[in-house]
């Protein structure tokens, strides 16, 4: 991986983490999920005319993307109702690229090494702890299940966007129209069940700016899947869970705790390890 591609994908990280505390932070946690899944949608629209269309082998994987990031926008609110942004977030994110290692091995033909595999064991033992220590706390265990579950669609999106937009020829005009697709069945989804966010025009407003960082960091960290391998970019891109720590920290308060310090620092030596093995 140049350091070109390493440094994007890190940037992308820390405004992935940003976006999440407008969710975490908004009193109508789904409101604001919506609006930033309409405001991402908004910001892609405005783009895409001035970009080549991707090329049609890729249409099944998008469309089976957006029925996959849907699911997550979803997830990301339900977990946020019930539990700290500290723990749900690191749980979500960091047993990703775990699933997208041990898959992607096979999917892509991306032989790892055996430091690598070192690194995906020190994932597995700070996902461990971190999930242990919160079903302790009966509160938590709906949110942690939750986390959980969106840690599998968020590896099930990667591996199928890794191959999409590799056969797309056009990775900004793929996360753009993913991008379009998802917040139009997101909202519709939404809208279609029992739910009824308020859509405020301080939450739209909000919502726009997430959206625009949403469609950013995904973007860039699409565009690197077709400059490196997609276990290390996966990888790379869950040093947001350091970024969203110290935000769930400074914003919110949060009371973080030595172990759940230690768990996350787990989990980031495996993912500094995919990156340096």
């Amino acid at each position: 991986m140049s350091l070109g591609v390493f440094a994007a994908v890190l940037a992308a990280a820390l405004v992935h983490a940003g976006w999440n505390v407008l969710i975490k932070g908004a009193a109508d946690k789904l409101a604001m999920t919506v609006s930033v899944a309409i405001g991402a949608a908004l910001v892609a629209a405005v783009i895409l005319p001035f970009q080549p269309m991707p090329a049609p082998e890729s249409w099944p994987f998008l469309c089976a993307s957006v029925l996959l990031q849907s699911v997550y926008f979803l997830l990301i609110a339900r977990a946020y109702r019930v539990v700290d942004m500290s723990l749900a977030y690191p749980l979500m994110r960091g047993a990703a690229p775990l699933v997208v290692a041990l898959v992607g091995a096979t999917v892509f033909g991306e032989t790892l090494r055996i430091g690598q595999w070192m690194a995906i064991g020190l994932i597995s033992a700070g996902i461990g702890a971190l999930a242990l220590g919160a079903f302790r706390q009966p509160l938590a265990t709906a949110g942690t299940a939750t986390a959980l579950c969106n840690a599998l669609v968020i590896a099930a999106y990667t591996l199928v966007d890794a191959s999409g937009v590799r056969l797309s020829g056009a990775p900004v005009a793929y996360a753009l129209l993913l991008a379009i697709l998802t917040g139009v069945v997101t909202t519709a989804v939404v809208f279609a069940g029992r739910a009824r966010p308020k859509l405020s025009v301080r939450t739209l407003g909000l919502g726009l700016v997430g959206g625009a960082a949403t469609t950013l960091s995904y973007g860039v960290a699409l565009w690197a899947m077709t400059r490196a391998a997609v276990a290390p970019v996966a990888a790379l891109r869950e040093t947001s869970i350091i970024f969203a720590l110290a935000l769930s920290r400074l914003v919110f308060g949060e009371s973080i705790g030595g172990r759940r310090v230690a768990a996350a620092l787990l989990v980031m030596a495996g993912v500094a390890g995919l990156r340096l093995f």
